[in-house]
């Protein structure tokens, strides 16, 4: 059976955009690049502090920790951006059965990836604050990082990350709800 000539040209546009999530691949590489900057900055930090642990205040080693494990989430986030990201936009990666498939994986979509980001910005958000609210002592000396209202704006932001991880996760809510297939049978609306 021959398609027609103008049946051909709309199979040919949808292979060529099908085919244009292909162009992400170097967005992905890109960011495992990123994560080999975060691997360094990690252990430099590390450094820093074995280096200084015996001068540094307890203070100080709290910031450094903290500094560490935000260079941990913000890792954990590219990981999931880049791992979920190719399995839902661009190919599946063919997992099944491999001992360290992360367990997200299995049933991660578009909705479950923007709420997992979403919770891994909190976390990043909130170390970041802790370390604010730990250096606020400071505030009004010259030895000061931050000011009143540099502070006031870091937590109203960080509020408003969180309301929006809770519209995000209603939203999926709603979504999902409307999704559930109605349980009335054809005869009159009732089951059997």
């Amino acid at each position: 059976m021959k398609i027609p000539a103008d049946r051909s040209h709309l199979r040919f546009l949808g292979s060529l955009i099908f085919g244009s999530r292909w162009l992400q691949v170097p967005l992905y590489l890109g960011l495992i690049v990123a994560q080999c900057v975060y691997v360094f900055l990690f252990l430099k930090e590390l450094t820093h502090l074995i280096s200084h642990a015996t001068t540094f205040t307890e203070q100080q080693i709290m910031l450094v920790v903290l500094a560490l494990i935000d260079v941990v989430m913000i890792s954990n986030l590219l990981v999931m951006v880049i791992v979920g990201g190719y399995e839902t936009f661009v190919s599946r990666l063919d997992l099944e059965g491999h001992p360290d498939q992360p367990e997200w994986l299995s049933h991660v979509n578009a909705s479950v990836l923007k709420i997992k980001l979403a919770m891994a910005i909190i976390g990043i958000s909130s170390i970041h604050l802790l370390k604010t609210f730990i250096e606020a002592g400071n505030l009004g000396t010259p030895a000061a990082k931050y000011t009143e209202a540099g502070v006031m704006w870091q937590t109203i932001i960080h509020v408003i990350f969180i309301l929006s991880a809770i519209g995000i996760a209603y939203v999926d809510y709603l979504g999902r709800s409307l999704d559930v297939p109605s349980h009335k049978s054809t005869d009159g609306g009732h089951k059997k």
